[in-house]
């Protein structure tokens, strides 16, 4: 496959720092340059994930959980995006631009960061997430425009579906048990990570990742045509 002069996207998405880069470089990097990614159904993720991003506007943050410093959720599903990236001291071609879910104004100034899952996996933890939640953290602390804020906190907001709950057919849904997992700062996990991402993207195309179902079923299907 020929790589093209310049990528088809230059903005990185802060979730493929957890899902893509770990899952099959070669879609990474199809997809950066050429922008072709697998199609993806997934029809209540969204409804779900608006569902629990309003319930928390305007929340007081020591309610969602008492190690938050003082402060409302005062923003939420923003596009942020970062001035290019700098990597051992160079200044690359790429950017981050993500949407968060949502964001607090403390009352000291700075401002917590929060990411919604309605989920039951297993990997739900800081350290699964922490790039992604460092690439918008980077994006508010270096933004492309505007006024640079400085993020006090980290973490997700985790809904696991438990049991249902209602007693008729106008009175019905799922109950969930909520956790709050803090994601510590660690910028130099993000940096070796977004290092990595980006010379995976500048490099040329990869293997395909051994547990990738895509790249299997484009192989198993390629190898049909010689039948």
């Amino acid at each position: 496959m020929k790589k093209p002069i310049k990528p088809a996207r230059e903005n990185i998405s802060p979730s493929d720092l957890t899902f893509a880069l770990s899952t099959c470089k070669r879609c990474l990097w199809i997809k950066y340059w050429y922008k072709v990614s697998a199609p993806m159904v997934m029809p209540l993720v969204g409804t779900l994930s608006l569902l629990q991003e309003e319930f928390f506007q305007r929340a007081d943050m020591p309610t969602i959980d008492a190690s938050l410093r003082p402060g409302k959720v005062t923003k939420w599903s923003e596009f942020v995006k970062s001035k290019p990236l700098q990597i051992n001291g160079e200044e690359t071609r790429w950017r981050i631009l993500g949407k968060y879910d949502l964001l607090s104004s403390n009352d000291d100034g700075t401002v917590g960061l929060i990411d919604c899952k309605v989920s039951d996996s297993e990997r739900d933890s800081g350290n699964f997430y922490s790039p992604q939640l460092e690439a918008y953290a980077y994006a508010l602390e270096n933004p492309a425009a505007g006024k640079p804020v400085t993020v006090a906190s980290m973490g997700l907001l985790v809904w696991q579906p438990t049991h249902a709950i209602g007693d008729n057919s106008d009175n019905s849904g799922f109950g969930v048990y909520q956790k709050y997992v803090a994601v510590e700062r660690d910028h130099d996990n993000f940096i070796q990570t977004i290092g990595d991402f980006i010379n995976v993207l500048e490099g040329e195309l990869p293997d395909a990742g051994v547990d990738c179902q895509s790249c299997r079923y484009i192989s198993a299907r390629n190898s049909l045509d010689s039948l």
